[in-house]
Formats: structure tokens, sequence, C-alpha cells
């Protein structure tokens, strides 16, 4: 379970357990039920359909009100969900959840869409599945 079939990614919150099983000893060994356990582990885990799961990042931007647009359209190219704005002088507080994988380049990006007016922070928030699209295109490539 430290290398998963799918992507070879840790898997987690799963039990397994064994009850039947049988030694001979002509044609029985340590290595044997070491394998058997392994392809069943692995032909029971497919046909569970298991889901990736990705890390979200809590998400707070401080932007300009005249730049809130820039700012929210590309949060939703990131597939972020908007949770909350907030107001503060000239300026919106847009709290949002992100995938962290999203994340990549954001921070050049936003100062680049603000002119370096706009602020953010993050924080790990939880773990959610992958979207199936995305699930798709990642075990296909890795397999």
């Amino acid at each position: 379970m430290e290398s998963g079939p799918l992507t070879g990614s840790y898997i987690r919150d799963i039990r397994v357990m064994v009850y039947d099983g049988k030694m001979h000893p002509v044609d029985s060994n340590d290595i044997s039920f070491k394998i058997a356990g392994a392809h069943a582990f692995k032909e029971a885990f497919l046909n569970a359909k298991p889901k990736l799961l990705e890390p979200i990042q809590e998400l707070t931007v401080k932007v300009p009100e005249e730049m809130v647009g820039s700012v929210m359209t590309d949060l939703q190219s990131r597939r972020s969900i908007i949770q909350g704005i907030d107001s503060i002088d000239q300026y919106q507080i847009l709290k949002c959840a992100v995938p962290e994988a999203e994340l990549f380049g954001y921070s050049t990006n936003l100062r680049s869409l603000t002119q370096g007016k706009a602020t953010f922070k993050s924080a790990f928030s939880s773990f959610k599945a992958v979207p199936n699209n995305i699930q798709a295109s990642l075990t296909s490539a890795l397999s």
C-alpha cells in the first residue's frame, strides 16, 4: 500500500481481511503468499474504483476593487471555489479553496494581473477527490 497500482501513490483509509489460506509443504513458501497477496490486492483495489486525493489550499487574496474581475477569472480557471468576498477600504478580500497543483506560478500571475497591487496567503485545508477527467488523464499517462 506504499505504492498503489493507479499512480504509485501511497494508499490510505483501506482495510484488508484475509479469511482463507492453506499451507502445503511442497508448493507453499513465504514468497508465494506475498506474490498472491499482492496480486489479490491489486485486483480488488482496481475493482473498488479508487479515487485519487489532492491537497486543497485555503487561499485569501487581497485585491484592489477595480481588478477583482480579472483575478476571479484567473482563480476560476485554476479550479478554485470562491467561498466569500469581503471589503476593506478600496480592497476586496477573496476567500477560496484551490487545489494545490493549480497554484503553481500563481504569485507571478497575480502580480502580472494586478500590477503588483494584490497580495495573497495560503494554508493547507484538506484533501479532496480529484475530478474524474483529471484522474483518468493521470492514470493513463502513468500506465
